[in-house]
């Protein structure tokens, strides 16, 4: 079973459809009491249990409880009450985020039966914006690199990446909407580029990490997936500290062109193309992609590089990691090592000889490499490049190279991947790069963008 999925979702709703609705089209249709929450979940559901045998992406799923959740949502809308930015929209989450109530096994045998009481600072904002929590989502062991069980819904002989495999997957094939991911290298992008979906990793920090499983307190972030641009808006809007009551208002009342000011205006903005010290990781399908993408833009993107210690970024990244990795899963490795994979703990073994001078070392060039980052993106309005080295890999033996993710993860810059490019006849993402604390810009430039490059 193997088959590419339509990016160009309908404009009107269809009941026994709607779980192809984009968040944003979805959010919209249940106010505008085009179809009730109960309905969209309906749909969710019946796509799930048709798929989820193939494409294995939910660790943990309720039916019952996400219909209860629904007829609530819809009793409150029916009451007149204040709804939320996501009302009754279904989300899925990572399994190494705690939800209450649901499982929360991180993808380990160590974390077996483990069933959280309190719900991650994140997931009670989804909450209190409206949304409903479908179930956990499948991740890699504790977020590390031994693949899942999740499957690529384009072609399920491939991998869907990771470690937020079935976040990625479970928006990719029609479950859901919109779901949580996590970026410690690559985690948030590269799925996204495998999947075919639109994805973000915020700035780091930008979201709360309380109620979800640290392995690296410099790296680790929580991003999100979506069907359209619009749709990692709205949940930014919600988690990343940007709602207000005039933006709830003004959603209620004005739809799409609520979120125009929120993505900027940028009529011609400029885009910096770098290949970064991994180009030579690319394959040729990944490299022939983006030079056609940069042909297109012509004038409007302009070839950069970054100075010393820039080459040495990949290297910064994983000495960081590595260092804290080891503080934050050296317990497990010390008293639960037989429960660990082999990939994993060969992982914390080597992890263990860090020295600390070169992790200090490479603390301090963040900064100095940053600085740099932000005197380019004083003359550009984002940084274009590849989002992965190419399609999503055939077989199960790796989820791909994180190469063209890290460094950026390592500057705590946020980062978007667009589902613009295709290699091997997969999707591939266009990765845009933006200052610390600059997602409205960047929101603002992939908007044009998209909107550039499908007029073409």
């Amino acid at each position: 079973m193997s088959t590419i999925l339509n990016n160009q979702l309908p404009g009107v709703a269809v009941m026994g459809d709607l779980n192809k609705l984009s968040a944003f089209e979805a959010v919209n249709g249940i106010k505008n009491n085009e179809f009730t929450s109960e309905e969209l979940i309906v749909d969710c559901i019946e796509r799930l249990e048709e798929r989820e045998p193939y494409v294995r992406a939910w660790a943990h799923f309720d039916a019952n409880h996400a219909l209860a959740e629904a007829k609530k949502a819809d009793q409150r809308q029916k009451e007149g009450k204040k709804l939320g930015l996501l009302h009754g929209i279904p989300i899925g989450i990572k399994d190494v985020i705690d939800a209450k109530g649901m499982p929360g096994e991180h993808g380990s045998p160590i974390f077996a039966n483990r069933v959280p009481k309190k719900d991650a600072d994140c997931v009670t904002q989804l909450i209190n914006a409206g949304a409903i929590i479908m179930g956990k989502t499948v991740t890699t062991e504790m977020a590390n690199l031994a693949p899942s069980k999740t499957r690529n819904p384009h072609d399920l002989k491939r991998s869907p990446g990771g470690s937020s495999s079935g976040s990625g997957a479970s928006v990719a094939d029609y479950h859901v909407p919109l779901a949580l991911g996590t970026q410690t290298g690559g985690s948030v992008i590269r799925p996204a580029s495998f999947n075919g979906t639109y994805g973000l990793k915020p700035t780091v920090g930008k979201i709360s990490r309380k109620g979800m499983l640290l392995q690296s307190h410099t790296l680790d972030t929580i991003g999100f997936y979506g069907r359209k641009l619009w749709d990692l808006a709205l949940i930014a809007t919600c988690l990343a500290g940007e709602t207000s009551a005039q933006l709830s208002e003004d959603l209620s009342t004005q739809g799409f062109e609520a979120f125009e000011n929120w993505a900027g205006d940028l009529k011609h903005p400029n885009f910096a193309f770098l290949e970064t010290p991994a180009w030579s990781e690319a394959d040729n399908g990944a490299k022939h992609a983006i030079e056609a993408t940069l042909n297109l833009l012509s004038s409007a993107c302009r070839k950069e590089t970054l100075p010393e210690p820039f080459s040495e970024i990949i290297d910064f990244h994983g000495t960081v990691f590595a260092a804290e990795n080891s503080y934050y899963y050296g317990p497990f490795l010390e008293n639960h090592s037989e429960l660990l994979s082999e990939k994993l703990r060969d992982r914390l073994i080597t992890s263990k000889t860090t020295l600390a001078s070169d992790y200090i070392a490479a603390l301090n060039a963040r900064e100095e490499i940053y600085k740099s980052l932000d005197h380019l993106l004083n003359q550009y309005d984002a940084v274009l490049c590849l989002a992965a080295t190419g399609a999503a890999p055939v077989g199960f033996e790796t989820t791909g190279s994180a190469i063209f993710n890290g460094l950026w993860t390592y500057l705590g810059v946020p980062c978007l991947s667009l589902p613009l490019l295709t290699s091997d006849g997969m999707p591939l993402g266009l990765q845009l790069i933006g200052k610390r604390e600059g997602e409205r810009n960047l929101f603002g430039a992939a908007r044009w963008l998209e909107e550039y490059l499908n007029k073409l």
